[in-house]
């Protein structure tokens, strides 16, 4: 069996890597003319480090990545509203790593090159089209135009660069984002992705740790929100990097070009509403100044969809169930999507019968999350701190909220998303490893 990929992010990149462990024939067609380590923070939540760690990854990523210690909610004010371990603290047998999207990206495709060879993954390769028949699927590339980088070049349609040929394989994995040319021959009149009408500005900073070193901290409301976590290890200078999010959610939806997806930011567009959030443990308006650069990105998704699977094509990642950044899991779930898909593929007779047990897992379990994410997912707790206790608390945060309320949220969030800690430890493994290796 031969399985094409096209997209080289994480969920393609952490499939390739599994199938090859497998024993089955895989090749990554990627768009952009050079993978650089680009973009800014991600959580790798326990489900997900799990699958990274038995790919072998566990001490690359210690090296590059922060083991997160425990997640902090605060309001407005800089008042805990909810505190909970986080990784192995919390008593999984997996961390949860906070780490810079680009160097996961470059770390994935490095130990692709080296395990699968560099004959193996193609760059500058961006699909145009594919046909199917009965005995396979052929995809259509081209390169990217000079000048196009990420973003939403993904929208660009086809015939705008030059042609790159055509591959056959037995079957085609979409992991080519929110803005999937796989998912738009699909379905083709779904249109432009959906926005809740908030906007993200994000940047990392060079800063002295706060709390722990090691803390995940969400503060503020739905309609403001300030994220911030570590990245990096603390270095020689006392500093490491801190990845932080500045969120504000519009009533006024016209304010903002929704399309315009991926693009510098400007301070005065949002640090004026956070100059007063210093809490002493934590300074909001120092973070975002002391940003080399930041940028803007609307909160969007797309509708769950009725089928991923069509014949010998699959949706994998975003291009499958693009979700709100809300509960850290967005490339949580594409690397579960890429172990549950490769263990199905390796493990079943037939690949009609594996892709169609891949969906009946993952597509229902995903769709699920998206709704919670539009309902502020486990962040929730924000807005009732906000709504019951809009001036903050007296003494503490059980004046408004019960701890067992805080804590049935933050729980089944956790089972709904598929890292319920007991489940998570003692399941089986979704490894499969070839015997030629």
């Amino acid at each position: 069996m031969k399985v094409l990929i096209v997209g080289a992010g994480p969920g393609g990149l952490t499939a390739a890597l599994s199938l090859h462990e497998a024993g089955i024939d895989v090749e990554v067609y990627e768009a952009a003319q050079t993978l650089r380590p680009l973009g800014v923070g991600i959580n790798c939540l326990p489900h997900s480090a799990r699958e990274l760690v038995e790919l072998g990854l566990g001490d690359a990523l210690d090296a590059t990545a922060v083991r997160t210690r425990e997640l902090v909610y605060a309001n407005k004010f800089g008042q805990t509203v909810w505190r909970e371990d986080r990784g192995e603290w919390a008593g999984y047998r997996w961390p949860q790593y906070s780490v810079h999207r680009g160097r996961l990206q470059m770390l994935l495709w490095e130990t692709a090159l080296q395990r699968l060879g560099r004959e193996r993954l193609h760059t500058d390769h961006s699909l145009v089209r594919f046909e199917q028949t009965d005995a396979d699927v052929v995809a259509y590339f081209e390169s990217r135009p000079v000048g196009a980088s990420g973003g939403s070049a993904g929208e660009r349609r086809s015939g705008s660069g030059e042609s790159r040929g055509s591959v056959r394989a037995d079957l085609l994995i979409a992991a080519d984002g929110i803005h999937s040319a796989v998912r738009r021959q699909l379905y083709p009149d779904e249109g432009p992705p959906l926005w809740n009408g908030a906007i993200l500005w994000r940047g990392v900073t060079r800063a002295k740790p706060f709390l722990t070193g090691a803390s995940m901290v969400q503060a503020g409301h739905e309609w403001q929100k300030f994220v911030c976590y570590p990245i990096s290890r603390i270095g020689d200078d006392g500093l490491q990097d801190i990845n932080w999010i500045a969120e504000i959610k519009y009533r006024d939806r016209s304010k903002f070009d929704r399309e315009d997806w991926n693009r510098p930011g400007r301070l005065d567009d949002f640090l004026p509403q956070f100059e007063s959030w210093n809490f002493g443990w934590l300074d909001c308006p120092a973070l975002v100044r002391g940003a080399a650069q930041c940028f803007e990105f609307p909160m969007i998704d797309r509708d769950p969809l009725p089928a991923w699977t069509h014949g010998r094509v699959t949706l994998l990642g975003d291009a499958a169930h693009p979700m709100y950044p809300i509960g850290s899991n967005g490339a949580s779930q594409a690397i579960i999507d890429a172990r549950v898909l490769a263990w199905r593929l390796a493990t079943g007779a037939d690949w009609r019968e594996a892709l169609r047990l891949y969906e009946d897992e993952r597509r229902p379990a995903t769709a699920r999350i998206v709704a919670a994410n539009r309902g502020n997912g486990p962040d929730q707790v924000l807005q009732i701190a906000e709504e019951r206790a809009p001036r903050g608390f007296a003494r503490d945060v059980e004046e408004a909220i019960p701890r067992a309320e805080l804590e049935a949220i933050a729980n089944q969030y956790k089972a709904m998303a598929g890292f319920d800690k007991e489940r998570l430890n003692t399941r089986p493994s979704y490894s499969v490893k070839s015997e030629a290796r």
